[in-house]
């Protein structure tokens, strides 16, 4: 069974629930008894074998940034 994350719309507590994906529990907080929201978490996402490392060695240009601010950072990689 998958685990959801729910927080409390009373007091924001968030805390986690096992139960089947087609299924939509009435779920109340463990704290304070109020009603609670499933959130979106991250997840557990992926591994890509192989060499796909991100290129340390792109650097930012002048019309377009390597790491998406609004001006280049300099002549190195930029550290983000």
């Amino acid at each position: 069974m998958p685990v959801y994350e729910y927080k409390c719309a009373s007091c924001a507590y968030v805390f986690e629930v096992h139960h089947a994906m087609n299924e939509k529990p009435a779920v109340s907080c463990p704290e304070c008894k109020g009603s609670a929201k499933r959130i979106i978490s991250g997840g557990a996402g992926f591994i890509m074998k192989g060499s796909h490392q991100k290129d340390r060695s792109i650097q930012c240009g002048r019309e377009k940034t390597c790491c998406g601010r609004s001006s280049p950072c300099e002549t190195r990689p930029c550290d983000t």
